[in-house]
């Protein structure tokens, strides 16, 4: 393939990965205008990576042997494309972005681990386990923006593992009776007990005083880690500022509406609309 040709297909499957990023809800933002031109791509092509992932672990009625063989020939590919040529141009476009920023091969397959563990492990016994679950699941995409705007701070670095895992967290107690229906629960299983919160509450629905009491637990240590991760704001530059606050603003306002709707998550989730997006970036910008 001659170079011209190379460069017309990457292109056009950063613009894929592009579109891809704006088509998918998520509680923050991904590759928005505040990410600047030549950096929204290579975020874009990432998040991709990670959604595909995610969505085999995850999506659709596949038997969990099913879900692992893909997963494993996901990461078989993206083996192949960090060390020999790329077997389509979405690898190509990834392994671009991992050589042209000398990012982490390591956060990739972190990742891949984590999706792995979500089709093996259904329940977590304490929060430390969590937290090593966390680590993998979403520690990793913060450090490859760091990397990607050349952010060496050790700081930053631990500021944004507690931002990410924050989120997971969030995302968490944003779907609980989503994920309990899958057979999953990432409430530490000691919490539960501590709380006197059965299984059988998750099957009624039922939000009683103990229920309530576990989840403004559960919120108040989340805030509580967004808020002690926000001081990596003074380690970041430009407009990423406002991306990183916008998303920190994000998972603080599914945290505020879980405690507004009285921790009432399984029977309703709560989820940011347009008019919440519009109220945070402006509150992002005037700060």
């Amino acid at each position: 393939m001659n170079i011209v040709n190379k460069s017309n297909e990457l292109t056009e499957q950063y613009n894929q990965a592009l579109n891809y990023a704006s088509g998918h809800y998520e509680n923050f933002p991904v590759a928005s205008f505040l990410v600047p031109k030549h950096l929204r791509k290579h975020v874009a092509v990432i998040y991709k990576f990670a959604r595909i992932a995610d969505d085999i672990a995850d999506e659709g009625n596949l038997p969990d042997e099913e879900r692992l063989r893909k997963l494993s020939e996901y990461e078989n590919s993206l083996r192949l494309a960090l060390s020999t040529l790329p077997k389509d141009p979405f690898w190509a476009a990834l392994k671009n972005t991992i050589t042209e920023f000398n990012l982490t091969d390591r956060y990739f397959f972190d990742l891949l681990s984590a999706f792995k563990q979500d089709v093996l492990k259904k329940k977590y016994s304490d929060f430390n386990e969590l937290s090593d679950y966390c680590s993998r699941s979403a520690n990793p995409v913060g450090r490859l923006i760091l990397e990607l705007w050349k952010i060496d701070s050790e700081k930053a670095k631990n500021y944004s593992d507690k931002i990410c895992t924050a989120l997971q967290l969030t995302n968490f107690y944003q779907d609980v009776s989503i994920d309990f229906a899958k057979g999953r629960i990432y409430i530490p299983q000691d919490e539960l007990g501590r709380f006197g919160v059965t299984e059988d509450l998750f099957k009624s629905e039922t939000t009683n005083k103990q229920f309530k009491e576990l989840m403004a637990f559960q919120v108040s240590r989340a805030r509580k880690m967004f808020e002690e991760g926000e001081r990596i704001i003074e380690y970041l530059p430009g407009m990423l500022k406002h991306e990183i606050r916008w998303t920190i603003l994000g998972g603080k306002k599914i945290l505020y509406k879980i405690k507004k709707n009285d921790y009432n998550v399984l029977r309703k989730r709560p989820s940011l609309n347009k008019l919440d997006f519009a109220g945070l970036l402006i509150k992002t910008i005037v700060k």
